[in-house]
C-alpha cells in the first residue's frame, strides 16, 4: 500500500486527539492556516476561520475533562494524486456526531487540512 494513506492517517491522530483535548497547538500540526471550516446543518452557512476556530476550542471544556467516550473513525481515505486527498471521518464531541470532509494538501513535507465541511447529528 502506498506509505502516504498512513501519513494521512498519522496526520488525523493530531486532528482527533487535538479535539478531544481540545489542544490548539495539536490541531495547528494539521490544520493549514488558510483553512476554513464549512456547515449548513442548521439551513445557514457557516464559515469559520482556523483563527476563530483555535479561540472558540480554547474556551471550551474538552471532552477529554469530562471524561467523554471516544468516537474517532476513518471512514474514508480518497488521494488523487501525491499532494491532493479527500478524507471522510466521524468524530464525537459532547452529544454530538460530526461527519466531517476534509480536504488534505502535502505541503512542507506533511499532510494538512486545507477545508472542513461537516454536519452533525
Amino acid at each position: 500500500m502506498d506509505k502516504s494513506y498512513e501519513d494521512i492517517a498519522g496526520a488525523l491522530t493530531d486532528y482527533f486527539d487535538g479535539f478531544y483535548a481540545c489542544d490548539v497547538d495539536t490541531l495547528k500540526n494539521v490544520f493549514h492556516p488558510a483553512c476554513h471550516l464549512y456547515s449548513a446543518t442548521n439551513g445557514d452557512l457557516v464559515d469559520n476561520d482556523m483563527e476563530n476556530v483555535y479561540r472558540r476550542l480554547a474556551e471550551r471544556e474538552s471532552p477529554a475533562s469530562r471524561g467523554d467516550a471516544r468516537i474517532d473513525r476513518i471512514l474514508s481515505i480518497d488521494k488523487s494524486d501525491d499532494g491532493t486527498a479527500l478524507v471522510k471521518l466521524q468524530i464525537a464531541i459532547g452529544d454530538k456526531l460530526f461527519t466531517d470532509f476534509l480536504s488534505l494538501i502535502h505541503l512542507d513535507d506533511r499532510w494538512q487540512i486545507i477545508s472542513k465541511t461537516y454536519t452533525w447529528v
